[in-house]
């Protein structure tokens, strides 16, 4: 135990928290007392839990990573038990997919020191979603995506940009980019964030960004989807060019009967196989609104979950368009329901409809539409219905 907490101080001492994640100040000042932190590999999850045990008395936090050797011959339970005894308060558990039955121990843990708060995350999601099951009725789940326009910006830029609800942009979007765009100059930000902005381990080189990417694509087929649904390895080869098939394609409408035979899956496979990515993070799925869902049906557009997977996997310039719907995508999931417009691109909160495009993308789809709204990307300040692109970055 004593060898615990001295590897939990060394680590919370050495963890930088001059950047934090948008999601910090929240399970900061929450009083619920067991949180998951969900969210892909290499989104700084356990930088975050790090960042959390700092606010706290040594005293007080215990960081343990629950693939550390100690768990061989210790258990998670009594090692929770010994550090209540010595006043422990916030015990943050990493990498819990890698000890068995990690959820029926923190079941037990939370349920017998009522003065203990429990902060846990894993780098595997989909074994995350399988143990939150067994803890729904306890759970606080928080998801960590992948950094927004607005964290690349301080991240990487050092400059410091409001954080904006959906609101404040459709109402007053043309005074806030007038008060931000001179100091910001967000066009130029923003195609770099396009590329290399959405994970904080950007360090100049993209090739070994990309490479980094794509070992991180192998470890979900390879490790996560592969233990979680015991798939066998020529199953996760064709998940893995299927994922490309997607990355290669404009905003990408699936024909399953032509992936199934390009892919060699079965349709069940298919499906299976996008469901599965969905879940892991590695794509976005959507449907028209209305739409009845079965565990059977097919999505009606498909995307890559952020920009810079379709760089990393496609291996050559990707296509625009798709590289403008994943920006918005990806910062209206959070926090927003989409579905697919039938005229338009996305219906976000079922009532505010959006057209995403370049310079050239004219009112014409959205005519005659209430509470819709043009979306272009190589817009610094935009007017009326027509908003640019980059002020959906300031979401979070």
């Amino acid at each position: 135990m004593e060898r615990l907490i001295e590897k939990s101080n060394l680590k919370i001492a050495q963890v930088n928290t001059g950047f934090r994640r948008f999601v910090f100040d929240d399970i900061l000042i929450t009083k619920n007392r067991l949180i998951a932190l969900a969210g892909a590999r290499g989104t700084g999850k356990t930088t975050l839990l790090l960042q959390l045990g700092k606010e706290r008395n040594y005293q007080e936090v215990l960081y343990v990573a629950l693939d550390d050797l100690f768990f061989t011959n210790n258990n998670l339970y009594e090692t929770a038990a010994m550090f209540q005894k010595l006043g422990g308060k916030l015990l943050l558990l990493d990498e819990v997919h890698k000890y068995p039955d990690w959820s029926r121990e923190i079941k037990l843990i939370y349920d017998d020191f009522p003065d203990l708060k429990i902060i846990f995350t894993s780098s595997s999601v989909l074994d995350l979603y399988r143990g939150e099951s067994d803890l729904s009725r306890r759970l606080l789940s928080k998801n960590l995506p992948e950094l927004s326009f607005r964290e690349y910006v301080r991240f990487y830029e050092k400059k410091e940009l409001p954080k904006l609800s959906l609101q404040d942009i459709l109402n007053n979007h043309q005074q806030i980019s007038l008060d931000l765009f001179a100091d910001l100059k967000p066009l130029r930000f923003l195609y770099d964030y396009y590329k290399t902005g959405n994970y904080p381990y950007y360090e100049g080189n993209k090739d070994e960004y990309y490479q980094k990417i794509r070992n991180v694509i192998n470890l979900i087929m390879d490790v996560d989807i592969q233990s979680t649904q015991a798939l066998d390895y020529q199953h996760i080869a064709k998940m893995k060019k299927l994922l490309f098939v997607i990355a290669s394609n404009v905003p990408f409408t699936p024909n399953i009967s032509k992936l199934s035979e390009k892919i060699g899956l079965t349709r069940n496979g298919i499906v299976q196989s996008l469901q599965l990515m969905e879940k892991a993070e590695l794509i976005h799925a959507l449907t028209k609104k209305g739409k009845s869902i079965s565990i059977l049906s097919k999505p009606d557009k498909l995307w890559l979950h952020n920009t810079n997977l379709y760089f990393a996997v496609s291996g050559g310039t990707p296509d625009l368009g798709s590289i403008r719907e994943t920006f918005f995508l990806q910062h209206l999931k959070v926090g927003h329901e989409l579905s697919l417009h039938e005229k338009a691109d996305f219906l976000v909160n079922d009532t505010f409809t959006f057209e995403v495009g370049g310079k050239n993308k004219s009112q014409g789809q959205i005519k005659g539409i209430p509470n819709s709204y043009l979306v272009k990307d190589d817009l610094e300040t935009g007017s009326y219905n027509t908003i640019p692109l980059w002020l959906f970055g300031l979401l979070y």
